[in-house]
């Protein structure tokens, strides 16, 4: 694929920030300031950003515990989102989700959910609402190889293939369901295949290769956007940490973590079609540090919500 008109450079600042808001706050975290848990996500980069580039911003999306790249790529404010792992009144959510909870509807940001397989129903409606509106918007449910066996995903896809609905179902498929391996939970080695008990298209993708991701899901999207009904995306990734909140360590799904890395795979192409230079993604390196420190001092000045806040954004206006 060439790279000359994609806004491959954008792509490649979204993964770079993803990955490091990810350690900066696994840091946070370790430190004690963040108080609730944060669901480490590292190597899954490329899915996150390649399904988003293909959206609108209208078009809504549902996510996952693992919630902070899809966050990201959909374009959320990192200074919100950081506020929001701190707990403080200044996040995006005004300090009561955390990381499990994020949300931001203005950009089709549905949340994130602590539920396994919780935002595949969210997302069908999602799509029901966009069909029954005459317009030509989509919706995407991520999820995991675990929620694969859950009924929510069964069912959200029987009823989407009856009734056509514009919505991509995204498995990423990182091998591991928190702790039990896909070779033991699945009874099939691709997620994708069990589209066809619901006679629609079922793929699979490197998920580690933005720009494969991006064009399969492309056509998913025009596929959903005519008419078409939805598609089951499987994009096959890999979970660099075992632990959750570490940034050390094995590597919980792939063999040689360093030849998957979705970042060096992009900043490779990127070089070699010289699109930019070596000198050009170190100075985005920076410019995604800096960003990502000054989330770190947003949050830290933010306030504690007091307890009276609790009732309050709880129904819409």
């Amino acid at each position: 694929m060439s790279l000359d008109d994609r806004n491959v450079l954008e792509m490649y600042r979204q993964m770079v920030a993803i990955r490091v808001f990810i350690r900066r706050a696994a840091e946070e975290s370790k430190l004690g300031n963040i108080p609730a848990p944060m669901q480490a996500h590292e190597g899954e980069e490329a899915s996150a950003v390649g399904i988003c580039a293909a959206l609108r911003q209208q078009d809504r999306i549902t996510s996952t515990h693992r919630s902070l790249g899809h966050s990201i790529a959909k374009g959320m404010d990192i200074r919100g989102m950081m506020a929001e792992l701190y707990g403080r009144s200044n996040g995006i959510c005004r300090g009561k989700g955390g990381a499990m909870h994020l949300a931001d509807f203005k950009l089709g940001m549905m949340g994130a959910n602590g539920i396994v397989g919780g935002g595949l129903p969210i997302a069908t409606g999602a799509a029901l609402a966009a069909q029954m509106d005459g317009g030509d918007d989509v919706a995407v449910a991520f999820f995991g190889d675990g929620a694969s066996n859950e009924g929510t995903f069964h069912s959200c896809i029987n009823l989407a293939s009856i009734w056509k609905l514009p919505v991509i179902y995204v498995c990423e498929n990182n091998g591991w369901a928190i702790a039990v391996p896909a070779s033991y939970a699945l009874s099939v080695e691709d997620v994708s295949v069990r589209a066809v008990s619901y006679g629609i298209p079922g793929i699979t993708v490197d998920g580690t290769d933005v720009l494969a991701v991006r064009e399969t899901m492309e056509q998913a999207v025009e596929r959903a956007r005519t008419g078409g009904g939805p598609t089951l995306l499987e994009c096959k990734t890999y979970r660099k940490y075992v632990d959750d909140e570490s940034t050390d360590g094995e590597s919980a799904s792939s063999p040689n973590p360093s030849l998957n890395d979705p970042i060096l795979t992009l900043r490779y192409k990127i070089l070699e079609q010289g699109l930019a230079s070596s000198s050009d993604l170190a100075d985005i390196d920076r410019e995604v540090l800096s960003s990502v420190e000054d989330a770190v001092d947003f949050a830290k000045a933010g306030d504690v919500p007091i307890p009276e806040d609790a009732l309050t954004q709880v129904f819409a206006s």
